[in-house]
């Protein structure tokens, strides 16, 4: 089922090849092309159906087979009209919705007439605006927010963390039940609404860090789980600690382990109750979720995204033996991984061994995993038969100061053809660094070079 979920969407642009003539016989490939449109991001600028009308085109003539529209915003407001939440008008400045426009109906309609896909992608367990004080956590549900462990502040809200640049979503405790039950409506409401929609991209479905969650709720269930009371909350299980040069670092204690397994088991048994009743619901909507590709430190947020007969303890000291069990690559139909890195080839890593730090990572880390090919290689092997889509990120992982030349609009193209060459299609994220930076001919190269169009006669 799922090798029919990723062709699909190439065969309108064979189609369209055919039609308006083909160069030198090209075969376009068949993996799958996605453009994410971030809804904080791009919302000002295509509120109105021209603008949506002429990007949806040109992803369409670049050969891009699906849309990822954004319609459920890290605030926890809505892209459209429901009972469920407030509609979304912005964070940073307010734009008021287009009265004629239904923009989530117009991606659709667009997006089907020129032969794409359309999924909704959600911010899971996110539900307010840090930085802003804007969204759910901040009106109606101050409960929902996660207990996050500070070494300044000790045990606090989220929102607490003002002081802290990478804690702009305001996060929620995953196994809060009143919230877990909210979000599953959310999503079935949203195919309810736009039954045309071709499904959803779970994203945020994770824990905020290592830091989360530290709840009284997450430490009464996790001593149901473990059979047992844990003496000294949270100390027992770890610590996070200042050092003297700044940063901060974990004191694992006697429950570390269990800890880590049973905070993979919350989101593989969300992910599960998710999917059955997405899919009771319509079951040809696409079940499908991103997260970073940085498995060896992924652990932190409680993601185990790799096929259920893969065993992360044989390689991994953070994972016990009941670990794999928490493996939920089965259990999605698309999945779009974060190759957000500035070295695209195992060579480039290895002429550049700085450390790397990935949004929810908290220490950096090395190795081949590291560079667009090693991750792709490396990805292979713990997803087993199950399909992966190689994501780039577009506005700040290219430019390379180091080595002249290599700006972001030569590095793109390369990082393009290379997640397509080693995973089983390719996932942009975002449209607004293509548009603001003007780099719709170095998407244009890439996509040449990965296969989406025929070579450009000189």
């Amino acid at each position: 089922m799922k090798k029919i979920l990723l062709t699909l969407g190439a065969s309108a642009l064979a189609v369209f090849l055919t039609c308006c003539g083909s160069k030198n016989n090209f075969t376009p490939t068949d993996k799958p092309a996605l453009m994410w449109i971030d809804a904080e991001a791009n919302y000002a600028r295509f509120n109105n159906p021209d603008t949506i009308d002429k990007y949806v085109d040109m992803l369409a003539d670049l050969g891009f087979t699906h849309l990822a529209v954004d319609a459920r915003p890290i605030t926890g407001e809505l892209m459209y009209d429901s009972e469920l939440a407030p509609r979304f008008k912005g964070s940073r400045t307010t734009t008021e919705p287009n009265p004629d426009l239904d923009y989530l109906g117009h991606f659709i309609e667009r997006a089907h007439e020129k032969g794409m896909k359309v999924l909704f992608s959600l911010n899971v367990f996110c539900a307010g605006h840090n930085f802003f004080d804007k969204g759910l956590i901040f009106t109606d549900h101050p409960e929902w927010a996660s207990i996050v462990q500070d070494p300044e502040l000790g045990i606090v809200p989220i929102t607490a963390l003002k002081h802290r640049s990478d804690k702009y979503g305001a996060m929620v405790n995953p196994i809060n039940p009143e919230y877990q039950t909210y979000i599953i409506d959310v999503m079935k409401d949203m195919i309810n609404h736009y039954p045309e929609v071709d499904g959803l991209i779970l994203d945020r479905g994770r824990y905020d860090g290592i830091m989360a969650d530290f709840s009284d709720l997450s430490r009464s269930e996790f001593e149901k789980f473990i059979g047992k009371p844990v003496k000294t909350f949270p100390d027992d299980i770890l610590k996070i600690v200042r050092n003297e040069n700044g940063r901060d670092s974990i004191i694992k204690g006697e429950h570390y382990k269990d800890w880590i397994y049973w905070r993979s088991k919350n989101i593989h048994d969300f992910f599960a109750r998710a999917r059955q009743e997405v899919k009771d619901v319509d079951s040809t909507k696409i079940f499908s979720t991103y997260s970073g590709a940085w498995y060896p430190s992924y652990y932190e947020v409680g993601v185990n995204f790799a096929s259920n007969t893969y065993d992360p303890s044989a390689q991994f000291e953070w994972a016990n033996e009941e670990y794999k069990n928490t493996g939920y690559a089965e259990l999605i139909d698309l999945y779009i991984t974060g190759n957000y890195y500035t070295d695209i080839t195992i060579e480039d890593f290895e002429n550049n061994p700085d450390p790397i730090w990935n949004e929810t990572d908290f220490e950096g880390h090395s190795g081949d995993w590291y560079c667009v090919e090693g991750s792709c290689k490396h990805l292979r092997e713990i997803l087993g038969p199950n399909k992966v889509m190689g994501g780039v990120l577009v506005d700040q992982l290219y430019d390379k100061p180091h080595e002249p030349g290599h700006t972001t609009a030569k590095r793109l193209p390369e990082a393009m053809a290379m997640n397509v060459q080693e995973s089983d299609g390719l996932m942009m994220f975002d449209i607004v660094h293509v548009i603001n930076s003007d780099l719709w001919d170095a998407v244009r190269e890439g996509m040449i070079k990965s296969g989406y169009l025929p070579a450009e006669e000189k």
